[in-house]
């Protein structure tokens, strides 16, 4: 889906973006946008450990 905006799209996007949130909320939304993507990964992460874990245990328990 991104693959296809193109660099112009992209400035569209940003300009679009500039005037309908103003050059002070710019900083303060990519920040948000940076912690909520971090959170997404890191509970993502969490999840994937955990479900190999359980296909370790399960995998251990029908060999013995």
């Amino acid at each position: 889906m991104l693959n296809n905006i193109g660099i112009s799209g992209l400035l569209i996007i940003l300009m679009l973006a500039l005037i309908l949130f103003g050059p002070s909320k710019l900083p303060q939304l990519g920040r948000a946008f940076g912690d909520t993507l971090r959170e997404f990964r890191t509970s993502t992460k969490e999840m994937v450990d955990d479900v190999e874990k359980s296909i370790e245990t399960s995998d251990r328990d029908k060999q013995s």
